[in-house]
């Protein structure tokens, strides 16, 4: 009767023997390495602001045309962010304070800026949301802030 958990033993033993033995080749048969080299990092702390513009206006009016977005980006964002900034043109989506869908043509505009300048640049983008919903009737302007590392 000993022989039988001495034989357990030795299965158990094998087993995770072909187990160590046979993983790399399971890598290799993937088309995968092994455990991931560590990625290098770049770059300067940074700071990241998406504000979200939608188009549509209140009651039906008129949308935003491109060209009034883009005067107003060259009016009240590029004079507080000379270096540069990225205007994308999309479709969105939105929930109206009264419950409603609205579907629209929308605005990304992506805004970097050294970490340091965080408190600073607040402010203004602040500004910026609160200006682009006076001048053209929104209800809001969404905005996202993450940090990054940047390297140009």
């Amino acid at each position: 009767m000993t022989l039988q958990p001495t034989r357990t033993r030795l299965a158990v033993a094998t087993v995770a023997a072909l187990l160590a033995v046979g993983a790399p080749t399971a890598y290799a048969t993937l088309g995968e390495e092994g455990p991931a080299a560590p990625t290098p990092v770049r770059g300067e702390p940074y700071a990241e602001t998406r504000l979200l513009f939608g188009t549509a206006r209140p009651g039906g009016g008129p949308v935003v045309t491109d060209r009034q977005f883009m005067a107003f980006v060259d009016e009240e964002v590029t004079p507080d962010f000379p270096d540069g900034l990225t205007v994308q043109s999309g479709r969105g989506q939105w929930r109206h304070a009264g419950g409603t869908i609205g579907k629209e043509r929308s605005y990304e505009l992506v805004l970097l800026y050294p970490v340091g300048e965080a408190a600073s640049r607040d402010r203004r983008i602040e500004e910026i949301r609160r200006d682009y919903e006076k001048a053209f009737g929104q209800e809001s302007v969404g905005r996202v802030d993450q940090r990054v590392r940047v390297d140009f």
